[in-house]
């Protein structure tokens, strides 16, 4: 026992040992560690003081700290910046549902502002600003070299006033457009009635999504009941907001499941979002549009019912932000806004940079309906034979005379117009359509999806 005993005790010094040289070298690491963020940091207090000393004008203390963080945050990732006590407050009003500007989502690529989306009914929407474009300038000066906040900035202004934006768009020669600031009020859900299907367009999510859905849903089902078909849910142009409401949003049409979980740096950061039992829309079938302009909380949407089977996605590649936004209060001054995790959808699938792909791909088109004039049918034909069901209609003795058999045309016949309904180019520059309105293709093949599915489920039941 005596020499277990000295043994153990021997074991226990040299454990004791090993331990004293292993926290050694981690406290010297540290250590040294610290010491090179010092001298870093001696390297910045010197360019600052060279900066304040010797530049060939004053530059006040405040701007050059203020700059120098936004630079160390927004060289993170596109998301990630510096607010200033103004754009802090701006940004707090804007997700409230009112803020001044020009209505335009914007991010930075490349050294320009793009546009992410136009807001619907602001300067921006009307001036007919896309998706994807590019302000390469501003007022004539070039934006190249100015932070995104340093844009943003140049862009608000005194309601009334006006400014001058440069566009790029495609391969175009970039041309002006002079835009009259004013207050920006969203009106973030609105809904009409196509035929049977009920469109609830949500323009982008900010505090009063929800309540502005729960409110349109009622409305719709109120004045068709239960001849309503479907849902069309346009998140087209949406550029997203707040997490909260579009967990919300994802939660009105789904009675259970995962909706969307975000993972950080540290694996306990990790959260996942489920939804509560209760489908607002009751089981109707849901239609999701989304496009280039579809980004953020749109996406989590768009990817949490496409995941769970619950909506069909119809449009275009969605933009592909797939990560989450923390806004942090610095007190006395402005806030940060800091990428702190990266959101899932249901799946496990990240969108970031890729995007939610559509169940059904439509590009954006104008309907241009065509006259096809009175044209002759069977009924019209010498000696066609009645239908024994229904009384024969009488022959249209104007009628044009028929096609001849075999597909070819009679002599002197003109080719068939295009059918009804087809979309057709527009010469020179093709207008962008307008969302939500008769001419949208992508809103009519949404409703004619519903139309169908309606139809189907109904001869299933018969």
């Amino acid at each position: 026992m005596k020499y277990f005993s000295r043994k153990a005790v021997a074991g226990a010094v040299a454990l004791i040992a090993v331990s004293g040289v292993a926290l050694g070298s981690l406290h010297a690491q540290q250590n040294g560690q610290r010491s090179e963020t010092y001298r870093q940091l001696n390297l910045f207090g010197e360019v600052f003081e060279r900066v304040r000393s010797d530049y060939v004008e004053e530059v006040g203390d405040e701007k050059l700290i203020e700059t120098a963080i936004n630079g160390m945050l927004s060289s993170l990732d596109p998301h990630s910046g510096y607010l200033t006590a103004k754009s802090y407050q701006d940004m707090q009003v804007q997700t409230r549902g009112e803020f001044g500007g020009l209505g335009i989502e914007v991010t930075m690529e490349q050294g320009l502002v793009k546009v992410v989306s136009p807001i619907d009914d602001t300067p921006a929407f009307r001036a007919g600003l896309q998706p994807g474009d590019f302000i390469v300038a501003l007022d004539g000066e070039q934006v190249m070299g100015l932070t995104l906040g340093e844009a943003v900035e140049k862009m608000r202004g005194r309601v009334g006033s006006e400014i001058k934006l440069t566009i790029r768009r495609g391969i175009a020669e970039p041309f002006d457009v002079s835009l009259k600031r004013d207050v920006i009020r969203i009106q973030s859900v609105r809904s009409k009635l196509f035929d049977n299907a009920a469109y609830i367009r949500v323009t982008t999510f900010n505090e009063q999504t929800m309540t502005g859905l729960e409110r349109a849903l009622a409305d719709v089902k109120q004045q068709k009941g239960k001849d309503l078909n479907g849902i069309v849910l346009d998140l087209r142009n949406n550029p997203g907001g707040l997490l909260d409401q579009a967990i919300a949003v994802s939660d009105a049409f789904l009675d259970k499941g995962e909706i969307v979980s975000t993972r950080g740096r540290r694996e306990e950061d990790g959260q996942r979002f489920n939804a509560k039992a209760g489908d607002l829309a009751e089981g109707l079938p849901v239609v999701v549009l989304v496009n280039g302009g579809s980004a953020s909380a749109s996406e989590i949407v768009a990817g949490a019912l496409q995941d769970h089977g619950r909506a069909i996605v119809l449009g275009t590649k969605s933009f592909g932000k797939g990560s989450v936004q923390t806004i942090i209060p610095l007190p006395g001054h402005g806030a940060m806004r800091l990428t702190t995790a990266r959101y899932y959808t249901p799946s496990g699938r990240s969108i970031q940079a890729v995007g939610i792909e559509p169940d059904i791909n439509v590009p954006a088109a104008r309907i241009d309906v065509i006259d096809e004039g009175r044209r002759r049918s069977e009924a019209d034909l010498r000696g066609a034979l009645s239908n024994d069901t229904t009384p024969q209609p009488k022959a249209d003795p104007k009628a044009t005379p028929p096609a001849a058999p075999g597909g070819d045309t009679a002599p002197g016949n003109q080719p068939p117009a295009p059918q009804k309904g087809t979309p057709q180019a527009a010469p020179g520059e093709t207008e962008a359509p307008v969302l939500g309105e008769a001419n949208d293709y992508q809103l009519i093949r949404a409703v004619d999806l519903l139309r169908g599915l309606a139809l189907f489920n109904k001869r299933a039941v018969n």
